[in-house]
């Protein structure tokens, strides 16, 4: 598949959990070099697949109907040889990870990470640079900002997503929460 310089990549964001698949796709979108797609499960997955060919997948490893996200991980790389793969799951195993990455994942994280972790990661296994705007600090300590979305998107999670719950839990006003939530959608949980 050739790309053109200025066509944007894809990227495909399989998760079961909505809003977590939601909110990461339109924050690697919001970067403005991406498009991103979502899927919840394996037929979704396969068939976006076949319409989008993306160039880099996140694939958590629990997907909907208990379905093993290491199961449609061996599909994705026989369909897509030259896609980078990253096994995202909150349930780790050095087990998976191990069979993940000897499966042809370029990584294998836990929940939570934020977006600069995955472009960092990408970064790293890739020929090209996918993103110049990715800079982790020189001594890899997370910055401020990047502690306060992970904190304030695991207190979310924990919530389900419930921003009013959320909101009273951290001791902020469910308005402030939403604008920081909607500011600046580049850290995901």
């Amino acid at each position: 598949m050739e790309l053109k310089k200025n066509q944007p990549k894809k990227f495909l964001v399989i998760d079961d959990d909505t809003l977590f698949r939601t909110r990461l796709a339109k924050a690697i979108a919001g970067r403005g070099l991406f498009e991103a797609v979502e899927a919840e499960d394996k037929i979704s997955a396969l068939r976006m697949i076949d319409q989008f060919s993306p160039d880099y997948i996140i694939l958590d490893l629990k997907l909907k109907n208990q379905e093993s996200g290491l199961d449609l991980l061996s599909l994705l790389i026989e369909k897509l040889p030259s896609a980078k793969i990253i096994v995202l799951t909150g349930y780790g195993t050095i087990k998976t990870a191990v069979t993940a990455l000897k499966m042809g994942a370029v990584h294998y994280l836990t929940k939570p990470v934020d977006l600069d972790s995955i472009f960092a990661i990408l970064n790293e296994n890739c020929s090209e640079r996918i993103d110049e705007s990715c800079r982790l600090s020189a001594s890899g300590v997370p910055t401020l900002d990047q502690v306060e979305w992970e904190h304030i998107n695991r207190v979310l999670v924990e919530c389900d997503g419930n921003i009013t719950k959320a909101a009273q839990l951290l001791g902020l006003h469910r308005r402030s929460l939403q604008r920081k939530l909607n500011k600046t959608p580049l850290k995901i949980i």
